[in-house]
């Protein structure tokens, strides 16, 4: 057995977890907001508040960074083409429709942790409430069904490394 169908297992095994937690309908609910707040034009409404109050270098960053990350998020999906949780168990229909067919990194994720790093260099008091909140969007795409946990870890894992880039470059 190779490493990515032990990854794949263990994925498995931990998602069908997930799957059985006793308050996951309430999780469910929750994960539907959670996730909905990482949608990406909620992230073009703050880039526009962000220039309009003076943080023109910040919405710089976002831009450059956000491009980036979106260039190799595109290119592993593509790459990869990991099935989703509801195309690769039996049995199995996810709580949203996603809104692509592949499920290698999340977006969701890889976009809220893009963004937690990001506003965490220019409002560093912020900074637990960004990774909590980040933190919740990786996990509501595995309690709504559409992602097997290292999508997530690896779009957290994107996320990040794409807002460091584009800071250490631009900043």
């Amino acid at each position: 057995m190779n490493i990515l169908q032990n990854i794949h297992a263990v994925d498995v095994q931990t998602f069908s977890w997930c799957m059985a937690r006793k308050h996951r309908v309430l999780l469910t609910r929750i994960g539907r907001a959670v996730s909905f707040s990482a949608d990406g034009p909620l992230y073009v409404a703050a880039a526009l508040l962000f220039w309009f109050t003076g943080y023109k270098v910040l919405v710089l960053v976002m831009v450059v960074g956000f491009l980036l990350e979106r260039l190799v998020y595109l290119v592993l999906k593509k790459g990869f083409k990991r099935n989703r949780p509801a195309d690769a168990l039996d049995n199995f229909s996810s709580f949203i429709i996603p809104s692509d067919q592949f499920s290698f990194p999340s977006g969701h994720t890889s976009g809220a942790f893009f963004m937690a790093y990001c506003l965490s260099e220019w409002f560093p008091s912020m900074n637990i409430m960004l990774y909590f909140w980040a933190a919740n969007v990786g996990l509501s795409r595995v309690f709504l069904g559409v992602h097997f946990p290292t999508d997530t870890v690896i779009g957290a894992l994107l996320g990040s490394a794409c807002a460091a880039l584009a800071i250490g470059v631009l900043v």
